[in-house]
Parts: structure tokens; sequence; C-alpha cells
């Protein structure tokens, strides 16, 4: 079962979905995908992953690095849950391309190389936005590019964990 809450951010509502072992989905209303995922069946409530969640939200909105440990449960393709596990591993702050998560998931693989756009398509189907951070991952050079919540959140969101301070909103 899973159980769900809503959380008013600085830059938008926020869907949050969770079960028993972790959170299963964080989504910006009407963003892309949004609550792609989520069971028919799912009920307003709470559970630990939803409370730890918001803990986190309210730190990070705040301006400072998370430092609570949310429960996170991947219910995607291996695949998919691969491509996310490595995005958790990308620093507050830090960006990486598409091309550097595909040659070290490539590494990890043992594989020559892998598709840049076989790991964007995976970080653009990432049910946990911010806690998988996919908002760190940029184009060559460092071009912003994709976002399900839209480049303004993603810019917004980048400038907010650069700069130590609450994001402008974009309504």
């Amino acid at each position: 079962m899973q159980y769900t809450d809503r959380y008013r951010s600085p830059l938008g509502d926020i869907l949050l979905a969770a079960d028993e072992l972790g959170l299963t989905g964080l989504w910006f209303e009407g963003q892309k995908y949004f609550a792609c995922g989520l069971d028919d069946a799912h009920q307003a409530g709470s559970v630990p992953a939803l409370e730890t969640a918001t803990r986190w939200l309210d730190a990070y909105f705040s301006g400072q690095e998370p430092t609570v440990s949310v429960p996170l449960h991947f219910t995607d393709t291996p695949f998919q849950n691969e491509v996310w596990a490595l995005l958790c591993t990308i620093p507050y702050g830090q960006t990486r391309s598409y091309g550097e998560i595909a040659r070290q998931l490539a590494a990890r693989r043992g594989m020559a190389r892998l598709s840049a756009r076989a790991v964007g398509s995976a970080v653009g189907r990432n049910r946990i936005s911010l806690l998988v951070p996919c908002h760190r991952v940029v184009g060559t050079n460092g071009a912003l590019t994709g976002y399900a919540g839209g480049l303004e959140r993603k810019a917004a969101l980048l400038a907010l964990e650069s700069a130590g301070q609450e994001p402008p909103s974009t309504r």
C-alpha cells in the first residue's frame, strides 16, 4: 500500500508517496510523468518515510544540505534503479553530465561504453525528484537540459545548492 502527503515548497506544491519500505515518489505538481507509478489504491496517510522526507525538504528549502537520511524504495526496471542509485552519489551543490554518468555506469558493469541517451531516458523517468537528484545532471559543458519539473525549477534548485539561500518563487 502506498500512502501520500503534500508539501508546499517555494517552487510549487509537491506530492510525496511512500510505502512501508521507503519513499516511492516525489513529484512537483504538473511536472512531466506526475504521479507515475502511484498505486490506484493509494491513500493519504503517514508512514515514517513521509515524515522523514518532510524534514529533509524543510532543511533543503531552507538552504541547508539535509543531513537526515530518507529511505528510498525504487520500484522500476533494474537499469532505471541502477541509474537512480548512481544519481544519489552526486554530492550536494555539484553536477555531473549524462556522459559522465554513462561512463561511470559502464565501468561498474565492465562495459566499454554505455549510451548517454539511455542514461538520459532513465534520469528523465526518475520518480523521486530532489532526493534522487536528477536536477544535478546537466548536458555537455554544463548546459541545462531536460528536467521533468521544468528548466526554471532546475535552475532554481541548482542556484539554491550553490548559493545556500532560498530560491525565488517561479509562480
